[in-house]
């Protein structure tokens, strides 16, 4: 690249957005690997998603990511899509390709190289559950399943939503030997080795929808959200006994991914997780 060829050009849309830490890891990745990156932050409105990601890619952009509440908007906009995008009928990343855009679904990967890279804890044969069933939940439920656990559990306040999320992964399942179950909210199982808030409730500020016997003593409990948002979670999870974690680092390797799906590189993620939760602990934005 010389002086004079302007860098690639991505952005996360989303509805808020402001407070995403995507350009930070983005700038970090590119700083790290040498690519020509240049990644910024779009507000989209609500009812504007497929207008504003066809506005920014036909301005040159090479691709997006995709967050609430735009995840389920993003199929019907791409040529092709990965298998765990289709599983998740959800997409967080968009590669503007000449012959077609792909979709795919960043999130569960993410998640799973989280638990078992940073927080140092297997999945295999281990008991998950994972409260809500809405995009999130979509999105890192096949990933989960592949790392092969002894059994799933899903929960939602709408328990139709839960099971339709366990049928559509009821094959997958089954091919990777896991018990896959969806159950009522209220009734969730007690003891569980690892315990995954993927509901809104962080997002809204709302109580923990589940009872803390929902995890076992020293057992891991993660919230998808950071922040001040997961605090009330993070709380929660040490009161009952459970190791915490914040989607920090969740956040940072979905990243890596859809970087490696766009560039072709894989950046190192360890370095860039340390430097995020230093900004996110000063109050960086």
């Amino acid at each position: 690249m010389t002086d004079a060829t302007p860098p690639d050009r991505y952005a996360v849309l989303g509805n808020p957005v402001a407070h995403s830490q995507s350009p930070f890891i983005h700038a970090e990745f590119a700083r790290q690997t040498g690519q020509p990156v240049e990644y910024g932050r779009l507000l989209v409105p609500v009812h504007g998603f497929a207008a504003a990601v066809r506005e920014f890619a036909a301005g040159g952009a090479r691709g997006c990511n995709v967050t609430v509440p735009f995840k389920f908007e993003v199929l019907p906009l791409a040529a092709t899509f990965t298998p765990r995008a289709a599983l998740a009928q959800a997409a967080n990343t968009l590669r503007f390709d000449d012959t077609g855009w792909l979709a795919d679904n960043t999130d569960g990967i993410g998640l799973v190289r989280d638990i078992v890279r940073h927080a140092g804890v297997g999945i295999a044969g281990r008991r998950v559950l994972v409260v809500g069933a809405g995009g999130a939940a979509a999105g890192v439920l096949g990933p989960l399943i592949e790392a092969r656990p002894r059994q799933v559990v899903v929960v939602n306040r709408t328990a139709p939503r839960a099971q339709a999320l366990v049928d559509r992964h009821a094959a997958l399942a089954q091919a990777h030997g896991v018990a896959l179950h969806a159950r009522p909210i209220e009734a969730p199982g007690r003891g569980h080795d690892i315990v995954i808030n993927a509901s809104s409730s962080s997002l809204h500020g709302a109580a923990v929808p589940v009872s803390d016997d929902v995890v076992a003593a020293g057992g891991l409990a993660v919230d998808l959200m950071y922040g001040s948002a997961a605090a009330p979670f993070l709380a929660w999870a040490r009161a009952a006994g459970a190791h915490a974690r914040d989607g920090l680092g969740m956040l940072v390797e979905q990243a890596a991914e859809a970087f490696h799906v766009w560039r072709g590189v894989m950046p190192q993620t360890a370095p860039v997780l340390a430097a995020l939760r230093e900004r996110v602990a000063a109050g960086g934005s």
